[in-house]
């Protein structure tokens, strides 16, 4: 056949193979990352499991619901979700409100923006040791923060009491994580119309009208994620509860389920029971970010 009467090749095939060859490392990624232990940890979860030596081999036998009999049965679990629910209705409020304002301060022509957006961004890339020596010199039982309130300090100090320790940490969570939901609203924020702004001001609008009738409907999307995100990290919440309050204490005042999975997993041998907490966890990140997701969508 003459290269005349060939025909033209399909450049919409041609672009879907170059699409799927590019997409394929991320694919893959996500299969061995996430698919493949995702799919093993129900399988555990189902089976009495026993982490073994490698050459080891012992059987798995199907036990049906009963690790995930034991989950919902255990106090400590109860305990753990109760940690987390207290965690996020203080975090993500908190992460948002002020998060947002700090962005909305940066986005506005100041002196020494640029110095601003990097130091609120610092600690998002310290690492969590080191910021969790700071928050303890600060809120330590000795900590610089009693040393100032003398008589008027808790007691028992911030960390080591059962009712403030899970709002600690949520604090310590929300000043950590700061910068990088700050960078989320600032880029967000680059999509919202001066015109938008210049209109409220010839309406009358001051500062306080202009945040919540332009501002905060405009980088609605943004605020989208950043709730489904917030949920998502506290809601595997377990270097700063392990690291600030000695794996969960006082009296599991501030364990969190993943603080707990490691526990019960790894230091006392029941991977099965960690399993079917892990999947049970899934669960329930999926409904409240569901959730969230609707209520933070409804004004759109």
């Amino acid at each position: 056949m003459s290269s005349l009467t060939r025909p033209a090749p399909r450049k919409g095939r041609t672009g879907s193979r170059i699409g799927a060859l590019f997409v394929s490392p991320y694919v893959l990624f996500i299969l061995v990352v996430f698919a493949v232990p995702l799919v093993y940890t129900v399988w555990i979860s189902f089976h009495r499991f026993y982490f073994t030596a490698p050459g080891t081999d012992i059987d798995s036998p199907w036990v049906g619901l009963a690790n995930y009999r034991d989950v919902f049965t255990d106090p400590v679990v109860g305990q753990a979700f109760l940690n987390i629910a207290i965690f996020l209705i203080i975090n993500v409020p908190l992460t948002v409100g002020v998060s947002l304002v700090l962005a909305s301060a940066l986005n506005a022509k100041i002196r020494g923006r640029t110095f601003f957006r990097a130091a609120f961004y610092l600690p998002y890339v310290t690492a969590s040791v080191a910021l969790v020596a700071v928050w303890q010199f600060l809120f330590g039982s000795d900590g610089f923060v009693n040393q100032l309130l003398g008589s008027h300090a808790p007691d028992p100090s911030w960390l080591v009491n059962s009712h403030l320790a899970m709002p600690m940490i949520a604090v310590f969570v929300t000043w950590k994580q700061l910068g990088f939901f700050v960078m989320l609203y600032l880029a967000a924020l680059q999509n919202v119309g001066g015109e938008l702004y210049e209109a409220a001001s010839v309406d009358g609008a001051g500062p306080v009208r202009k945040f919540f009738s332009v501002t905060v409907p405009g980088v609605r999307p943004a605020t989208t994620l950043v709730v489904i995100y917030a949920i998502i990290t506290g809601a595997n919440l377990f270097s700063e509860p392990y690291l600030l309050t000695g794996g969960g204490g006082p009296d599991h005042a501030s364990t969190s389920p993943v603080l707990l999975m490691y526990q019960k997993g790894i230091e006392q041998g029941h991977p099965d029971f960690a399993a079917a907490l892990g999947v049970v966890l899934i669960a329930f990140v999926m409904v409240v970010s569901l959730v969230a997701r609707k209520l933070s969508e409804r004004g759109n």
